[in-house]
């Protein structure tokens, strides 16, 4: 795990909650479906949280573990975990008992935050016999009295090493392992962002990516920072997500591509203009015709490409509507930061060249919880200063002038009949084909060629033959399913685990 030099360091409740309440008091800060809290009553709550917490028993640096939707309550769970010294850590509800119960053996949670459906259980698993069970809708956010001044005392600094944040991310493997996420770097990372997307005391930041999911939860540490209002919408509200807008004048909303496709297909049928002037975009990446789409159905609002992995949040950002100017890039590097494309010893590579993508700076975390080996694969130390350099094990290139362009996956990349290709670009030449809606390529493995998912109002055969017209013929799969959707992930990703699920059904005649 990674060891900073300053002895001790800000509070993150402190470096967002507080001064936000202290700054702005009755500003809004959060709202849901069921209502608002301005800033002053978002931190009373997030007092409340922690005296609880106390009062349970946990001590600093012991895990409370939340999983509920995207409320309000989220919020003060978040900030009051942070100010009383324990370790917060998000998990969605959509994660089924199979990969939860790896979780919760390996969060070892002193408290489990969970809803009344679910305070038995999960899908008929247990909650740890050594954890304390709390239902979030009967936790009592009743405001604690501030002493003195809006806000009242600051939150404590903590010790250097003191996580804020435990982050799951499934990855490729059965059991998904934990992005330990110390207070320094979670502050340097959102404030670094911060500087490059210019939220204002004016924006309201439509989240409807899952608070769970690091690209959402940040979203209230960017609103925080610059007094901005968070305007959540869960799954269930989705059909309803663009009247939301309408009516709490969201004007900037981060997306994956299901979330833009959505509301793209709302616009058609609502026509009335809105308040938005931005979307952002990580995760998965927003397709071309996508892109136009948004631009079409909301004029005015510029489009923000980024790329990140949750090792260290963000890694670059694209100034607003810049891939019009360079198709295919997501961006330069987060102040205060350096991106390095390497070779397999480690060593950069000139610009145009393709490689790793290695990144260095504060906002690089402190390595996986519980997993040595892994950390060390990934978090290697820099000849010289002492720094490290995260090996994130995504591909790409630089141009001269600094911009990213990423490539895929160390997985996506392969060879075929002697020609070295890449599954993004593959994909992103079905989806010029007009008629392509979405795609996505499976590489080949075990001893299947590649294969390629449509959706969209071609038929394969049509597909493929315009695909011919843009790659070489060794890049163009034998094999093409439409379907009505690509399946996804909780976090708006491209399941391809069931889209190999769907191949063997189909093999086997099911």
């Amino acid at each position: 795990m990674t060891t900073y030099v300053t002895s001790r360091v800000e509070n993150a409740a402190d470096v967002f909650l507080g001064r936000a309440a202290a700054a702005a008091p009755d500003a809004p800060a959060v709202r849901d479906r069921e209502g608002v809290w301005t800033y002053a009553r978002l931190d009373a709550a997030a007092r409340a949280f922690a005296e609880r917490l106390t009062q349970l028993g946990v001590r600093p640096g012991e895990r409370v573990l939340a999983r509920t939707g995207s409320t309000r309550a989220f919020l003060a769970m978040l900030y009051g975990t942070w100010r009383h010294g324990a370790v917060f850590v998000p998990v969605s509800p959509a994660m089924r008992a199979f990969h939860l119960k790896s979780v919760l053996a390996d969060a070892d949670p002193a408290v489990v935050v969970v809803t009344a459906a679910e305070r038995d259980g999960a899908e008929g698993l247990p909650w740890p016999a050594g954890a304390q069970v709390l239902v979030a809708e009967e936790t009592d956010f009743t405001p604690v009295a501030p002493a003195g001044l809006p806000g009242g005392s600051p939150a404590p600094p903590v010790p250097h090493d003191r996580l804020a944040l435990l982050i799951y991310t499934s990855g490729s493997t059965a059991a998904p392992k934990a992005v330990a996420c110390p207070h320094a770097p979670v502050a340097f990372a959102a404030r670094a962002i911060a500087a490059r997307l210019r939220y204002g005391p004016g924006d309201v930041v439509l989240t409807a990516v899952p608070l769970s999911f690091d690209y959402g939860l940040y979203q209230a540490l960017l609103c925080a920072l610059a007094g901005a209002e968070l305007l959540l919408s869960d799954a269930d509200g989705h059909a309803r997500l663009l009247g939301f807008a309408h009516e709490h004048g969201a004007t900037v909303v981060p997306l994956v591509p299901s979330l833009g496709e959505l509301l793209v297909r709302l616009a058609q049928r609502d026509r009335r203009p809105t308040k938005i002037r931005m979307f952002t975009n990580t995760g998965a990446a927003l397709n071309p015709p996508l892109i136009a789409s948004l631009r079409d159905r909301f004029p005015g609002a510029r489009v923000v490409p980024m790329f990140g992995t949750t090792e260290c949040k963000r890694i670059t950002v694209l100034e607003p509507d810049g891939d019009l100017a360079r198709p295919g890039s997501v961006g330069t590097a987060l102040p205060g930061t350096e991106v390095l494309v390497v070779d397999e010893e480690g060593r950069p590579l000139p610009p145009g060249e393709t490689g790793e993508i290695a990144v260095r700076g504060p906002h690089i975390m402190a390595g996986y919880w519980n997993a040595p080996e892994p950390t060390a694969l990934r978090f290697r130390a820099a000849e010289g200063d002492g720094g490290l350099t995260l090996h994130t094990g995504d591909y790409g290139r630089l141009d001269a002038d600094g911009h990213l362009y990423f490539q895929g996956r160390r997985d996506d990349l392969f060879k075929r009949r002697g020609l070295r290709m890449s599954a993004v670009e593959i994909e992103a030449a079905a989806l010029d084909v007009d008629g392509v809606e979405a795609a996505s390529l499976l590489v080949p493995e075990d001893g299947r060629d590649m294969v390629l998912f449509t959706v969209g109002t071609l038929t394969a055969d049509e597909t493929l033959a315009r695909l011919a017209e843009r790659l070489e013929q060794a890049k163009v799969p034998e094999t093409c399913h439409v379907l009505p959707a690509l399946p996804l992930t909780a976090n708006g990703k491209t399941d391809r685990k069931q889209l190999k699920t769907y191949l063997e059904n189909a093999h086997d005649g099911r």
